[in-house]
């Protein structure tokens, strides 16, 4: 098989409730995509399922914890007794804490190489083993334009792993081709989210919209747009890449000369 099933396509959103994944969620949901919106918590993706389905989409919540490999599991078991088949999936959850490099603490970054590394993996195994049998499959992750520079500081972990997934989303790419399926990781500049609200001080945005030469922050809608894009057909040659979706963060040099 080579083309899309005609059935309405099922899309697993991991980090779903909020941020850019809530916002994920409700474009798809827009473009005629049913969304399963998968947060470790279950209340607040009930309530964004909830605020899609009253604005006409369809959407469930599906409870995920990527920092466990049998939740993930046991999630798309149930995606796969109650929906039988994932045609997208979105990988958007994720965390990040800042420390000085020289402090920068173990337990940190183990536990953010497993949130935002290996649940994108294990995500994505189960996720392209449905899609396999559907003959086609969209994966996104949501990577970071941290994974193409250094950002700041304090930022060992997530930077790194950013980086990592990236790497992870170019080897998708290449092994699952053949299976019509694509791969590809959104890099998102600053984008104003409810963790960049609690991560980024003020002083510090300021001086991070005066390098973008966009002039501010992007939006979670902005990300939303382009994973909407990345897993429709039109984008069906376009494989492994990693897209900043930064203002021009990314692209520029020295600012103001």
């Amino acid at each position: 098989m080579t083309t899309s099933p005609s059935a309405q396509k099922i899309a697993v959103v991991t980090g779903g409730a909020v941020g850019i994944g809530g916002a994920t969620c409700e474009r798809l949901a827009r473009d005629g995509i049913k969304v399963l919106v998968a947060d470790v918590d279950f209340d607040k993706a009930a309530a964004t399922a909830h605020r899609i389905r009253e604005a006409g989409g369809a959407a469930a919540p599906l409870r995920i914890d990527v920092a466990s490999p049998d939740a993930i599991r046991a999630a798309f078991e149930q995606v796969e007794r109650e929906h039988g088949r994932c045609d997208i999936l979105v990988n958007s959850a994720g965390i990040a804490k800042t420390f000085p490099f020289l402090e920068f603490p173990l337990d940190n970054w183990l536990a953010t190489m497993n949130v935002n590394v290996t649940g994108t993996l294990l995500c994505s195994q189960h996720a392209a083993r449905l899609m396999v049998r559907q003959g086609w499959g969209r994966i996104v992750n949501i990577a970071s334009v941290a994974g193409l520079r250094a950002v700041g500081k304090g930022r060992t972990a997530y930077g790194t792993s950013k980086a990592a997934v990236i790497g992870l989303t170019r080897q998708i790419a290449a092994e699952l081709a053949e299976l019509n399926i694509t791969a590809n990781a959104i890099c998102p500049g600053p984008v104003d989210t409810p963790m960049t609200q609690v991560l980024h001080s003020a002083e510090f945005r300021r001086q991070y919209a005066s390098a973008i030469p966009a002039g501010r922050y992007g939006t979670a809608q902005e990300i939303a747009a382009t994973a909407a894009f990345l897993v429709s057909e039109p984008a069906a040659y376009i494989n492994g890449v990693a897209l900043p979706v930064d203002g021009g963060f990314f692209a520029s040099g020295a600012r103001g000369v």
